[in-house]
């Protein structure tokens, strides 16, 4: 499969990929990931291959899928430079979560069972399988609005099930707290010079001491979701002149959530922009300290219709806009993550090694931010051609299924041209026949 006619930014990407690899393997990695861009129907590992066109070299295939998984660090960093353009601005938004991925058998290193945050019918409370921490950064498109772009994807194995697994393959132990805290000192030790801050978004889960903590060594301001029973102290008051010792860091007086979101006075009404309306907010907002955070926090209290939540962020100055607009964006994070399960088919590869589960996942959430990064600039007509289904919304933003199918077509067609400048020969031309025709299967 020729890899010249490839659009700029997935060729320089795959080579900056590539060199971060083995030679072995990184011959073979741009035209395994262009097999992943291409396959259809059930996205195992053979069907990248296919529509690579890997046949007898698939068992070395595996092996650059494992050197992925090895070296997912190094290659999160190579993927850096691609998606820079998109993240334009004084400010890097960054999102963290946990999303799990059903998988069976007993051979399958580093499953166990997780909690389920979407029981289906039956109300399966838990699920068997991987859980997985990724980091992404939230890019703000002028007409589409908030993009997650996956940057790195971590497995989180119960300390219970590592013991499972043989000696030479076991991981440390590491909470998922331990995993979140990593990846954001990660991506501020090699992005966060590039901003005038760096903030991060978390829910409720990591509003936590072992993730907020780390944060703030590392300089992050950090807006999450509160719980209604938080222990919030007062202001500290400042010490009588010429008393030794170092000012407090927390008051002395216990702040109770729900009795303040239960008075009547200081509600007021703020203008933010969420999923991509401008809406009116009911909201109360004030300062407090909190010991998990390690000092001052403002504190954000908003009525919704099934009554009031509450959000935090580290960064007292921080605006009431802000820090609703940032707690939104963070459900750009939930739909990549669904996309990057329905439309890539992430943890349905047939693997068992656990370097190779994290590679197959990674390899997808990085093909979701490189689709996102190409399609950045290009308008929706280019995209997506509404023309002949009459009963779609026209009006409608590209899903990232339209934007994956828009860039495969992009492949193909630099194919056959790249093929028609060289004059081919009858053979030529039937052979490219034939495997568009399996493509299309």
């Amino acid at each position: 499969m020729p890899l010249s006619h490839l659009p700029a930014l997935l060729a320089t990407c795959f080579a900056r990929l590539a060199a971060r690899l083995d030679l072995r393997c990184a011959r073979r990695l741009p035209r395994l990931l262009c097999g992943l861009l291409l396959a259809r129907g059930r996205r195992t590992c053979t069907a990248w291959f296919r529509a690579a066109g890997i046949t007898d070299e698939f068992r070395r295939a595996y092996t650059a899928v494992w050197a992925c998984g090895r070296h997912a660090r190094s290659l999160a960093h190579a993927l850096l430079p691609t998606i820079d353009p998109v993240l334009a601005g004084a400010r890097l938004l960054l999102a963290i979560d946990d999303t799990p991925t059903a998988r069976w058998g007993p051979c399958i290193e580093g499953a166990g069972l997780h909690h389920n945050p979407n029981p289906g019918p039956a109300g399966e409370k838990f699920v068997y399988g991987h859980n997985w921490v990724t980091l992404a950064a939230l890019a703000k498109h002028p007409q589409r609005g908030t993009i997650a772009l996956p940057l790195w994807n971590q497995l989180y194995v119960r300390q219970q099930d590592i013991a499972a697994l043989d000696p030479d393959r076991r991981p440390p132990f590491c909470t998922k707290l331990e995993l979140a805290a990593e990846a954001l000192h990660w991506i501020t030790a090699w992005r966060g010079s590039q901003y005038q801050e760096v903030w991060a978004v978390v829910d409720g889960g990591y509003s936590k001491r072992p993730f907020l903590r780390p944060a703030q060594r590392d300089q992050v301001v950090v807006v999450g979701r509160l719980a209604k029973n938080a222990a919030l102290w007062s202001l500290p008051q400042e010490p009588p002149p010429g008393r030794p010792g170092p000012k407090p860091t927390y008051g002395k007086q216990r702040l109770v959530l729900h009795l303040r979101a239960g008075q009547r006075r200081g509600w007021e009404q703020v203008e933010c922009l969420q999923y991509r309306r401008r809406v009116w907010k009911k909201v109360k907002t004030f300062l407090a300290t909190w010991k998990p955070a390690g000092g001052l926090i403002r504190v954000v209290l908003v009525q919704e219709e099934d009554g009031w939540r509450a959000y935090f962020c580290t960064k007292a100055e921080a605006t009431v806009a802000e820090v609703l607009e940032a707690a939104a964006d963070r459900g750009a994070l939930e739909e990549t993550n669904k996309d990057v399960k329905e439309v890539w088919g992430a943890d349905e590869q047939q693997v068992r090694n656990l370097s190779a589960n994290v590679g197959c996942f990674n390899l997808n959430g990085w093909m979701y931010s490189l689709v996102e990064a190409w399609a950045w600039g290009r308008s929706d007509e280019e995209l997506v051609d509404r023309g002949d289904s009459p009963w779609d919304d026209a009006a409608r933003r590209p899903s990232h299924a339209d934007k994956r199918k828009a860039l495969q077509r992009e492949v193909l067609r630099g194919e056959i041209r790249a093929l028609l400048a060289s004059r081919p020969g009858k053979g030529e031309i039937e052979g490219l026949v034939e495997r568009l025709l399996r493509l299309g299967r």
